[in-house]
């Protein structure tokens, strides 16, 4: 399981040390799917739903609801998420429905998810299918490898030959290292080793606890098991890490070129099983917004003799029209 997300914590990650992340007002030159019918694009993270409506080519509605995975959220609400998302989007013919999400594992996820989504099209095609494959397409490659560096993390890519291979995306309880909530989780584990040292909070634990609106390191245990938290709120802390490295803090300097040398681990893994050498594609959240963990990747990637990374420059979901042009 893993979100992409458009990660809560990037979302919200300071202007110190980041990319822009570009909303395009040209969309990528691949044909509609239908000329009788719209085409929405779905990109469900861990914290929101967006939903892009495309008519002949061309992006006619934009909108973000909360999150419709049901991996982070109950049936229930993801309903109700998809039916306000489409209430704004959704309306005449639409021909097909793209849909990525974390958590697509197997083609049971799959069909899960698309029975969520088939009352709000009647008559459409859905295609669901892991959040990754948005990413890629979305880089205007059609085989290489996309990493996901958001609230969650993973690795996805595909070649000449049509194999497919990943890595990662295992879950926040399995791995997600480079994520968000793996940020977010290091940043209270640094904290109570200090506590445990006997050693007075740094700038990282000040900023964690004023953050959490807690005074002591010892209370960050039991907020770090409460029901009230979840890893949501803990890749949200992940701007605090950024924030530090960025101000010269030392150990969160470490983390965050840790990040981005096991997201680059990832892509090699996948590298190695497809056979090639790229592209590879870096996007979500921390991977389009963090310079620091760019550089780390880059460089992890370069110590494996592979030149050709690329750091996304529009959001996924646009990934959407070359993807369904693909399928023709």
């Amino acid at each position: 399981m893993t979100n992409s997300d458009n990660l809560p914590a990037t979302d919200s990650v300071p202007s110190t040390g980041r990319v822009p992340a570009a909303r395009p007002a040209a969309q990528p030159a691949a044909p509609p799917a239908a000329a009788n019918g719209a085409v929405i694009g779905l990109d469900i993270g861990g914290t929101k739903t967006r939903g892009v409506r495309f008519e002949q080519g061309q992006a006619v509605a934009d909108e973000s609801v909360g999150s419709s995975n049901v991996q982070n959220v109950s049936r229930e609400e993801a309903a109700l998420h998809l039916a306000e998302l489409f209430a704004k989007i959704g309306g005449g013919e639409i021909a097909q429905v793209y849909a990525g999400a974390g958590g697509i594992d197997t083609d049971e996820d799959a069909a899960a998810l698309a029975a969520l989504i088939a009352p709000h099209v009647p008559g459409a095609k859905i295609t669901v299918v892991h959040d990754s494959r948005l990413l890629l397409a979305a880089g205007g490659a059609s085989t290489g490898v996309a990493v996901i560096a958001g609230t969650g993390s993973a690795a996805w890519g595909k070649n000449a030959r049509g194999e497919e291979a990943r890595a990662g995306g295992w879950g926040y309880l399995l791995g997600d290292e480079g994520s968000g909530y793996w940020l977010g989780r290091e940043a209270v584990r640094h904290s109570l080793r200090r506590m445990n040292q006997g050693l007075e909070p740094d700038e990282l634990t000040t900023a964690l606890l004023r953050s959490c609106n807690v005074d002591d390191p010892n209370k960050l245990i039991a907020l770090f098991h409460s029901p009230e938290t979840g890893r949501r709120y803990w890749a949200q802390q992940a701007r605090l890490v950024v924030e530090a490295a960025d101000a010269g803090h030392v150990a969160s300097q470490a983390l965050v070129e840790q990040a981005g040398s096991d997201l680059a681990g990832l892509a090699a893994q996948a590298l190695r099983k497809l056979g090639i050498q790229g592209p590879v594609i870096l996007g979500s959240g921390l991977g389009m917004n963090v310079v620091r963990l760019q550089d780390s990747f880059k460089r992890g990637l370069a110590a494996e003799g592979v030149t050709d990374v690329r750091v996304l420059e529009q959001d996924p979901v646009f990934g959407v029209l070359q993807l369904v042009a693909e399928q023709e």
